[in-house]
C-alpha cells in the first residue's frame, strides 16, 4: 500500500477549515471525496496543520494511503480533474515512505499574514487580505515582534480552546514587512516555527495591528507576552488574511 505526499494550495473563502465536517465543506473532505472516485474508500488523509474557516493553503502537506501504485503526476492529475470546480488544488505529489508522516515528520511550519491598508472597498482581494483603512508603522510593528522571537510560554497568544499539551513554544521568525501589492499597501507577516497553538498567528498579528496604529506601545506587547494571560491579549484578527505557506521536512519532498 503505497503512500503519497500531496502538496496542497486552496482558497479557503468556501470552507469551515481544513479538517472534515459533518456538515459544512472542508478541504480535507473535498480530497477524501475526490480519492473515493479514484479507488473504493472510505479514505483518511493526514495533513501538516489544521488550517480554520477561511485560512488559505499555498503549501499544505497532506498524505493519503492507496492500494494502487500510482504514478504521483497521473495521481496529482486526476485528482485535480475530480476536485473541479473547487478552488483546491493538488501541486505537486511523491512517493514517500511507509513511516513518513505529514504532520510529525514536519519539522518547520510557515506561515504568511496578508494586511491591505487601503480606504477602498477591496474588489479582486476580498476575502484574501484583512483590509484596514489606515496606514501602520512597520517599524514599531518589528520591534515588538521582536520580544516574541524565541522560547516563551505563549499563553497570551493561544486560544481558549487550544488543545496543546503546552504553551511553550519557541518562535523562529516573525518579520514584519511593507510591500505594494496589486490593490494597493500591504503589510506581510512572515512567521515561521516548528508548531504553534490555535490561533496564535491571527493573535500576533491582531495584537501588533493596534502597535501599527498607535494604539499599543511595543513594550505593551512585552508586557502582554509576560503576563501569560489570554486577557492581556490585544484583538485576534480575521482569518482570511492567513495563509498556510510552507512545510519544511528533514529531507525535502517537493
Amino acid at each position: 500500500m503505497p503512500r503519497i505526499a500531496l502538496k496542497v494550495e486552496y482558497n479557503g473563502k468556501p470552507f469551515a477549515g481544513w479538517q472534515r465536517q459533518k456538515d459544512q465543506p472542508s478541504v480535507q473532505g473535498a480530497i477524501e471525496s475526490a480519492l473515493a472516485k479514484l479507488e473504493p474508500g472510505p479514505h483518511t488523509i493526514a495533513a501538516a496543520g489544521r488550517t480554520d474557516t477561511g485560512v488559505h493553503g499555498l503549501g499544505q502537506v497532506a498524505h493519503c494511503d492507496l492500494e494502487k501504485d500510482w504514478n504521483p503526476f497521473k495521481l496529482s492529475g486526476a485528482l485535480n480533474y475530480h476536485l473541479k470546480p473547487l478552488p483546491v488544488a493538488i501541486v505537486d505529489a511523491a512517493v514517500v515512505d511507509d513511516e513518513w508522516h505529514a504532520r510529525f515528520s514536519a519539522i518547520e511550519r510557515q506561515y504568511l499574514f496578508r494586511i491591505l491598508m487601503r480606504r477602498a472597498p477591496a474588489t479582486h482581494d476580498v476575502g484574501q487580505v484583512w483590509q484596514i483603512g489606515h496606514d501602520l508603522d512597520v517599524d514599531a510593528m518589528q520591534e515588538a515582534a521582536n520580544y516574541m522571537l524565541g522560547l516563551h510560554d505563549f499563553t497570551t497568544f493561544r486560544s481558549s480552546i487550544c488543545q496543546a499539551q503546552s504553551p511553550v513554544k519557541t518562535l523562529d521568525e516573525l518579520r514584519v514587512e511593507r510591500v505594494m501589492g496589486l490593490s494597493g499597501p500591504e503589510v506581510h507577516f512572515h512567521v515561521r516555527a516548528r508548531s504553534f497553538l490555535h490561533n496564535q498567528v491571527r493573535s500576533f498579528v491582531g495584537t501588533l495591528e493596534r502597535v501599527g496604529a498607535g494604539s499599543w506601545s511595543p513594550e505593551d506587547v512585552r508586557d502582554a507576552l509576560a503576563a501569560c494571560d489570554r486577557a492581556a491579549c490585544g484583538p485576534v484578527c480575521p482569518g482570511h488574511g492567513l495563509y498556510l505557506a510552507k512545510v519544511r521536512y528533514p529531507d525535502p519532498v517537493f
